[in-house]
């Protein structure tokens, strides 16, 4: 097989991966937008997910700023004129940094959804490259000013950023409302619910969806047939654009139900109110940071702004054990994803050219099938999703029986 088709094959794995990886980030990060919405009971678990997905797709189309991010400002492997590419890497060895990356943030995800941990898919995705990175030429294959700014620095203010609005929004809302009845405040809050939970799917198929389309592009441009200027001038092309916003959209409407369930009831028994709160602190910060191009966690935020309503509503409990768990989940991401990436790369790289990106393939399908059927031993879904968290009171107010409000 000559130099060129085995990049074609291995350009077409990295295609195929990347979009596995966003049906991932879909499921994995449903809950971000709907799992306050199911737990109070505006929207109906199917329903939800059906609007999300939608939504994802929508929000696909509406910028191109974090995945233009994603391209520039991760690893150091673009053109720097006349197709060479920085660091002298061949075209072949810099898919097989992407291919191993890829890799690693689709196995970390898959991880932590079938423990119900809602980490970071875009940690994922970005500690996977770097590993790869790392392992294939070192510190000088990593663009650390742009990681630190774009994407380091935002990780650990966004959560508090987040909770900080959510709890001061909370506090407002039940100031401005304490002499309503509680059964026409939980009911109002639910429908204005919908319209805010909607607007975090929107914010999340703008965000996370465009972290794909840079992955795409970056191997695209790895491989010669695309530039930046053509980025720049022309945008990311239409088909990268749609085929990641169907992937997460797709993922996104199965329901990530472990994670769903971790969110809306783990963390706060939570009702309409705070979670019109939480949903609009998070729509507001990731629209804001899409718009800058920084490649935020919709995880770190949602989290946060959950953690934040129970700490603005009067006499609200924060289940902190779920949290600290939640937040070593955050502190392990980037280095596990790495760690895999890394190890990918490095069995990719010693058996060599097609045959190390087929057996990295074929090592993710294995591993991916064993954890979906070990999530099969203790199946959440739609019909379980709002069960009683363990350890929760046994004895809940009459506005724990919520009808839907769609």
């Amino acid at each position: 097989m000559s130099a060129h088709a085995q990049e074609v094959v291995v350009l077409v794995l990295v295609v195929v991966t990347a979009l596995g990886f966003d049906f991932t980030n879909g499921f994995h990060d449903t809950g971000n937008a709907m799992a306050t919405s199911i737990a109070t009971g505006a929207l109906k678990p199917k329903v939800a997910v059906a609007i999300s997905g939608l939504l994802n797709l929508v929000g696909a189309f509406l910028s191109v700023e974090v995945a233009t991010t994603v391209t520039t400002s991760v690893l150091k492997i673009q053109q720097k004129g006349s197709g060479n590419l920085l660091g002298g890497i061949t075209a072949e060895t810099a898919l097989i940094i992407i291919f191993a990356g890829l890799v690693g943030g689709i196995l970390w995800n898959l991880f932590t959804w079938l423990h119900g941990l809602p980490s970071s898919s875009s940690h994922a995705l970005f500690g996977g490259l770097i590993g790869a990175g790392l392992a294939s030429g070192g510190l000088s294959r990593i663009n650390w000013d742009g990681l630190v700014s774009k994407v380091l620095l935002p990780a650990v203010a966004s959560p508090f950023v987040a909770g900080i609005v959510a709890a001061i929004g909370t506090f407002l809302i039940y100031a401005i409302t304490r002499s309503v009845r509680d059964s026409e405040k939980e009911s109002s809050f639910r429908w204005g619910q919908i319209g805010t939970a909607s607007l975090v799917s929107l914010a999340h198929g703008t965000g996370d969806a465009q972290k794909t389309m840079g992955v795409i592009a970056l191997a695209l441009i790895a491989k010669g047939s695309l530039t930046s200027g053509d980025i720049t001038k022309n945008g990311i092309p239409i088909w990268i654009i749609f085929s990641c916003g169907a992937a997460i959209a797709l993922g996104t409407y199965l329901g990530g139900w472990r994670v769903i369930r971790t969110l809306g009831k783990g963390l706060v028994d939570i009702d309409a109110p705070q979670g019109m709160a939480a949903e609009a602190s998070s729509a507001a910060i990731i629209l804001t940071s899409s718009h800058f191009g920084m490649a935020l966690s919709t995880t770190h935020v949602a989290s946060g702004s959950i953690v934040g309503t129970g700490l603005g509503r009067p006499n609200s409990q924060v289940r902190w054990s779920v949290a600290g768990r939640m937040a070593a989940g955050w502190v392990l991401t980037l280095p596990c994803a790495a760690i895999v990436g890394a190890a990918c790369y490095g069995v990719a790289h010693l058996i060599g050219g097609v045959g190390g990106a087929v057996v990295i393939f074929i090592v993710l399908l294995s591993a991916a099938g064993y954890m979906y059927l070990r999530s099969r031993a203790t199946a959440v879904h739609a019909g379980n999703v709002n069960d009683e968290w363990e350890g929760a009171p046994s004895v809940r107010s009459e506005l724990s029986e919520r009808q839907p409000a769609a």
